[in-house]
Order: C-alpha cells, then sequence, then structure tokens
C-alpha cells in the first residue's frame, strides 16, 4: 500500500527533471540565437562602416585629382543634365547651390533641377542670384547668340508641370482628330511627342538624370523625356560628394551608346 505513492514521487521528480531539463535547453538555443544576431549585426555594421570609409577616400582622392583616370572628364558629352531631388532635401537651398556650383566647374552647361512638390521653384530667385553665370533656360533658348560659354541654363520643374503638359497635349490631340473631319489614328508615341512640342512643354531630353534622396526613383519626372535618359542614385543630398559626382559623369562619358541604331 506504501509503495504507490512513492511511484507517483519518482515518477513527479523525473517529469520536473525533463522540465528542468527542456527549460535549460531552450535557454541556450535563446542566449545562442541572440549571440549569433548580435555577432552578424557587428559584422554587418563593421562592413558598412569600412565600405563608408573606402567612399568616402575615394571620393577624397577623386576631389583632390590623385585618380588620373577622372582627371581626363569629357563633360561636353553630357549637353543636358536633370537632378531630381528629394522635396524634404530640397529644402537645403545651400546644399543645392553647392551642387549646382560643383556642376558649373566640372564644364556642365545645361540642368533641369526637379522635386515633386516644386519646392526648387520656390527658391528658383535665391538660386539664380547666387549663380551669376546663370539664366533661366526657358529665357536662353530665345536668346541663343547672347550667352556667353561660362553661362549655364537652368529649367525647374515639379510634378505639376508633367501633369498639365499631358492634359494638355490630351486635349490637342482631342481637338485635332476627334473634332475635325480627319481620320482618326491610332495614337502613337510620335503622335504625343508632337503634342508636347506643341504646347512648349518643358526642355529636351536629359543625357543623364542624378537622383539625389532616399528613394530609388525618378519621383515623377516627365516619362517622354527619359526615353535615353541615364539614371543614377546619388544617395541623400546632405551627405552628396565632390568625388562621386566627378565619378557618376566620367562613368556616363566612358560608356558608347548608340540608341537603336
Amino acid at each position: 500500500m506504501h509503495r504507490q505513492p512513492k511511484k507517483k514521487n519518482r515518477i513527479m521528480d523525473l517529469e520536473d527533471e525533463m522540465q528542468k531539463f527542456f527549460c535549460w535547453i531552450t535557454q541556450i538555443c535563446n542566449l545562442g540565437r541572440q549571440l549569433l544576431w548580435h555577432f552578424l549585426h557587428l559584422i554587418l555594421s563593421l562592413w558598412y562602416f569600412a565600405v563608408c570609409i573606402a567612399h568616402a577616400l575615394e571620393s577624397s582622392l577623386i576631389s583632390v585629382g590623385l585618380l588620373k583616370r577622372y582627371k581626363a572628364l569629357n563633360s561636353v558629352k553630357v549637353q543636358y543634365l536633370a537632378l531630381v531631388i528629394d522635396s524634404e532635401e530640397a529644402r537645403q537651398t545651400s546644399k543645392v547651390i553647392e551642387l549646382l556650383q560643383w556642376l558649373a566647374a566640372i564644364g556642365v552647361k545645361n540642368l533641369c533641377l526637379y522635386d515633386t512638390e516644386g519646392v526648387l521653384k520656390k527658391s528658383k530667385d535665391t538660386i539664380l542670384k547666387s549663380l551669376s553665370n546663370a539664366k533661366l533656360y526657358e529665357e536662353a533658348t530665345k536668346k541663343i547668340a547672347l550667352l556667353d560659354k561660362k553661362d549655364i541654363t537652368l529649367e525647374f520643374a515639379s510634378f505639376s508641370d508633367g501633369k498639365e503638359a499631358v492634359v494638355k497635349a490630351a486635349n490637342l490631340l482631342f481637338v485635332k482628330y476627334y473634332l475635325g473631319d480627319q481620320k482618326q489614328p491610332t495614337f502613337t508615341e510620335s503622335h504625343v511627342a508632337e503634342a508636347l512640342r506643341a504646347i512648349g512643354s518643358g526642355g529636351p531630353d536629359p543625357d543623364l538624370l542624378l537622383v539625389y534622396g532616399p528613394t530609388r526613383c525618378h519621383l515623377g519626372f516627365p516619362a517622354w523625356r527619359l526615353r535615353y535618359t541615364e539614371i543614377v542614385h546619388m544617395g541623400p543630398l546632405k551627405s552628396m560628394k565632390h568625388g562621386f559626382l566627378i565619378k557618376a559623369i566620367h562613368k556616363f562619358t566612358m560608356v558608347s551608346r548608340r540608341y537603336g541604331k
């Protein structure tokens, strides 16, 4: 009669020991996962830090001219360059002006400044006053003969410009082909391009488009002006580097483009 309680006690003790063992194993596994996570995080942080140091060093070497391959920079190949800047970062007017001064020193003559909300448009007067040799693209194209070799032209654009251009172009095509007696065509890219030219929408297609901001996209820059454009993400405007700007332009000038011919 007295043996059954002893057996039960042994079974309960065994169950307690097993539970303690499994708890111990679980704690070890959790500790191992945490250590592994911290180790991988440390490795990635060190790798990212090393990459940042290497990039900063490369940018400095390019800026001071110690890397020979970047000395012969043929900026003439960049006939028209577009800067797409995140609207929040576009509020840093001093940074935008510094970037434009770098590009002017490199030899880029024609620039388009774009942001979604039109922040750069609001800063247009400040930017033009800060660059003594800058002129508006719209005015410069009408007075080409009066342009100096040192002058640079600036076009200011925003998302609303492209939206309005599409509406005006659509209305023009509707009036031309649907209200008249002409045969209604199947619209192609050439019809749309002709309508956009007729309403005087924007300037020429950029050869190179540099994106400054956290997002790797053109932020709504008019798609019909990006048919043959090379797009490069340059990172945040606050951490822009002169060397990386030279590197991006140099890489563009070294690539052969055939445009399907």
